[in-house]
């Protein structure tokens, strides 16, 4: 299956003759064929053009992130959840106690790694379809002084909302408090400014909107911070301070890093930078949304969200209350015709999920959206409203 461009702005490579499904995932997802071209070399990690590679990663996320003077970019083996656990061991002190804010799986993520940490936390949670409230969370750190962090999920992909990153920061800010941001499903195709809106850590990925493999995640946080941070962690492997400190002496990782999925990665920034950085990655991933989001509200099919909330990233549809319609069914059938989507997540309600991010264009989510109609078709399913409860 290919990954074609009907936009040259777009400038996506082919993917021609693949015999694997494009992934409409929120990562990992489909990448460009110059990205998978790149791990066909072995690089040894001692080497100095790989050092130098790591160097200019370490240097690229940070302007992404507009990190300011004192922002430090440390790598880290291992998928994204890896890296929250070294964030939240590392920034949030052992008396120190974190509050979560919650909207889906992700938050709830936190509060288990913090259980497991043995750090305090609170929560404020609220509906997995709606943002959180600024407001509720400043009257709950007012009303809280023992909380000496906020964690916060940018995109949730259990749903895809974005949740109101400027206001939530403020809220934060204006109490006083240290602010880690999970910008895992967001990192590269929506604006954030670190410094403007007094983000003091933020964690991502290899394998979301800058669209790596994956292999490794990354922390920026600030140069006081990680000073702060000796000793505090609970992991040799995911103490970020050794890592951020070990890096500075080397250039190198402590412990053998992925090779190829860091070279692939310095080949995705490259690409993230032709396309027109976050600003152009914004406007192809915002142009799939749309194609996708309206063909399928053509067919009957409901989104979970309402536009002011849905993000660019993943899209979440109520499943048919049909009872011939079947997922397990449905998703074999989408694979067989070139498109791997996700099961829904949430608690509450019966949906499925389809990303938009990856190295895929408008053309493609009218191909998606063309054969669900056919396995739909195919299925017998004719009443597309939506199912009303989670019963599986």
């Amino acid at each position: 299956m290919s990954a074609h461009t009907d936009n040259p702005q777009d400038a996506l490579p082919d993917d021609e003759g693949s015999a694997f499904p494009l992934l409409l995932t929120p990562g990992p997802l489909t990448t460009s064929a110059a990205t998978k071209d790149v791990m066909a070399n072995d690089w040894g990690s001692r080497d100095v053009e790989f050092i130098a590679l790591l160097t200019s990663i370490r240097a690229r996320l940070l302007e992404i992130a507009h990190a300011g003077p004192e922002g430090e970019c440390i790598l880290l083996q291992g998928s994204g959840t890896f890296a929250i656990e070294a964030a939240l061991s590392c920034f949030v002190p052992r008396d120190g106690k974190a509050l979560v804010v919650i909207n889906g799986a992700y938050g709830k993520r936190a509060v288990r790694i913090l259980d497991y940490l043995g750090r305090a936390s609170s929560v404020l949670e609220c509906g997995e379809a709606e943002t959180p409230d600024p407001a509720a969370l400043e009257t709950m750190l007012a009303n809280d002084p023992a909380v000496t962090d906020v964690f916060l999920v940018h995109c949730e992909t259990t749903s895809g909302i974005v949740n109101p990153l400027a206001d939530l920061c403020a809220a934060v800010k204006s109490q006083g408090r240290r602010l880690i941001v999970d910008a895992m499903s967001s990192f590269g195709a929506l604006p954030i400014d670190m410094a403007a809106l007094g983000i003091d850590v933020l964690v991502s990925s290899a394998n979301k909107c800058l669209e790596g493999v994956p292999g490794f995640a990354y922390v920026i946080a600030g140069r006081e911070l990680l000073h702060q941070a000796e000793g505090r962690s609970h992991s040799l492997s995911l103490d970020l301070h050794d890592q951020w400190q070990a890096m500075e002496r080397t250039g190198q990782f402590r412990f053998t890093p992925p090779t190829h999925t860091l070279v692939a990665f310095e080949r995705a920034l490259e690409e993230h930078e032709k396309e027109g950085g976050v600003a152009g990655r914004l406007a192809r991933y915002t142009a799939n949304r749309d194609v996708l989001v309206g063909a399928l509200r053509a067919l009957g099919i409901v989104p979970l969200l309402d536009d002011a909330d849905a993000g660019p990233i993943i899209q979440t549809f109520h499943s048919p209350r049909d009872p011939r319609f079947d997922f397990e069914r449905f998703y074999d059938a989408l694979r067989e015709r070139g498109y791997a989507i996700y099961p829904g997540k949430l608690t509450n309600a019966r949906t499925f999920r389809i990303g938009t991010i990856g190295a895929l264009d408008r053309t493609v989510m009218r191909g998606v959206a063309d054969a669900i109609s056919d396995v739909l078709d195919t299925m017998g399913v004719t009443d597309l409203a939506p199912a009303d409860t989670r019963t599986d």
